[in-house]
């Protein structure tokens, strides 16, 4: 048995999260604690992420107390997790995967296709913002930053005539009963890592590495892979309108990839493919070949080809 301290941002969904890991931690026989902290990323909320650091705005005071032994581990929604960890920090654990779809909510409409010409859809994501205008060009798209809670408020007080969220966070809470309608991967591609926690640990902490071992979910561990090695070859971030969502076949894993222009003014770019994998090499190669084949896409779109 050994004591260990998680570091976790003091949202809902993110203790729900934590809580979540030490429930499992504790099953396995250990004693676990949580150290609640407030990361930029949660205090930035007049600015998009794109525009103040990216998705490592959530992360860095976690990683400060793991570093500075505060904590042992920190647990984070995989899909706001850095493609590129810093020096001395790993992935150590991925978690079964809950549902990795977008969900539409809205008081008013029950489908993103009953609303009205002009009408406002609230997100700060880029990849949703190009997929909604791909969809339904005539929209009007709104900046929408806050935690889970806070965004459900602002529609509820009629900022926005719907929004959309991660479907992952709203069963997590227990408020699936705001979900008017999901969207499907082949009308709004998931992000990489989108419905995964993931635990990240300093590369040097064995201990905890064994201890979270037996709470790994190899299927999730390698279509993840898979699609963060699309969006670290594309240089993704939260600045990247980019969507990656790989699901398992038996032993063949497919892999969808999507960019698309948050502006609406270049048509999406598509592309996917398949491979058996059965370790992480086989699917960061099979990310990495679609990566490859996106880019030349989106290059032609652009008018970046030679």
């Amino acid at each position: 048995m050994q004591h260990f301290t998680i570091a976790t941002r003091e949202s809902r969904l993110a203790l729900w999260q934590a809580e979540h890991v030490k429930a499992l931690l504790e099953q396995q026989g250990h004693q676990v604690t949580l150290l609640g902290m407030t990361t930029q990323g949660d205090q930035i909320l007049d600015r998009a992420l794109s525009k103040v650091g990216g998705k490592g705005l959530f992360v860095k005071e976690l990683e400060l107390a793991l570093e500075e032994g505060r904590a042992d581990l920190a647990v984070h929604s995989l899909k706001d997790v850095p493609m590129e960890l810093p020096p001395g920090f790993t992935l150590a654990c991925v978690l079964e995967r809950e549902d990795p779809r977008d969900a539409w909510v809205s008081s008013r409409y029950a489908a993103l296709t009953d609303l009205p010409q002009g009408a406002v859809v609230g997100t700060s994501s880029l990849r949703r913002m190009a997929l909604v205008r791909a969809l339904r060009p005539d929209l009007k798209i709104e900046a929408l930053r806050g935690n889970l809670d806070t965004r459900l408020r602002k529609l509820d007080d009629g900022l926005y005539d719907g929004i959309v969220l991660a479907a992952a966070g709203l069963k997590r809470l227990g408020l699936e009963s705001r979900i008017r309608a999901i969207f499907e991967p082949h009308q709004m591609l998931p992000a990489a890592g989108q419905g995964a926690l993931g635990i990240e640990v300093r590369t040097g902490r064995q201990d905890v590495i064994a201890a979270l071992a037996p709470l790994m979910h190899q299927l999730t561990w390698l279509a993840v892979s898979a699609e963060r090695a699309v969006s670290r070859v594309m240089g993704g971030s939260c600045s990247m309108p980019l969507a990656a969502h790989a699901v398992f076949f038996g032993e063949t894993l497919k892999i969808n990839a999507t960019w698309g222009d948050p502006e609406g003014n270049t048509p999406l770019v598509q592309t996917q493919a398949l491979a058996s994998v059965s370790d992480t090499a086989s699917a960061v190669a099979l990310g990495e070949k679609v990566a490859v084949a996106l880019q030349a896409g989106v290059d032609k779109a652009t008018g970046k080809s030679a």
